[in-house]
């Protein structure tokens, strides 16, 4: 997923150790404080619905998958509507917070570039 510029500087920090290193860290410390995992979420259970990418994306996970993904944010909204966050061993920890719907909406977001190249290719004749 890119920033709002559309770059990402994800795979230049990750190249460099010492970069790595030093915004690991932060990394770590801002996913812990963004609360989500309080709730049971994963991270890509924050993705936004609306966006037509992602919705073909969840059209795409598994039943499983699909049933998971709504089993936590009903969760996480019940427990929102009683401000009060899970019990701490039903907490999403780091090595839970797979990023399962991400490789979806990146397949998704090529094959719309790809038809978007299809669909303005010029042709000429010889």
């Amino acid at each position: 997923m890119a920033g709002p510029l559309g770059v990402s500087l994800a795979p230049y920090i990750r190249s460099s150790p010492t970069l790595s290193k030093l915004f690991t860290p932060v990394a770590k410390w801002y996913a812990g404080g963004s609360l989500y995992r309080q709730y049971g979420l994963l991270y890509d259970d924050l993705l936004i619905e609306e966006r037509p990418e992602v919705q073909k994306a969840l059209s795409r996970l598994t039943p499983r998958q699909a049933y998971d993904r709504q089993f936590r944010i009903k969760r996480a909204s019940q427990a929102d509507v009683l401000h009060a966050p899970l019990p701490r061993d039903q907490w999403t920890t780091p090595e839970q917070d797979v990023r399962y719907l991400l490789p979806h909406v990146q397949a998704v977001e090529s094959e719309l570039q790809e038809k978007a190249k299809w669909d303005n290719l010029d042709v000429k004749r010889k």
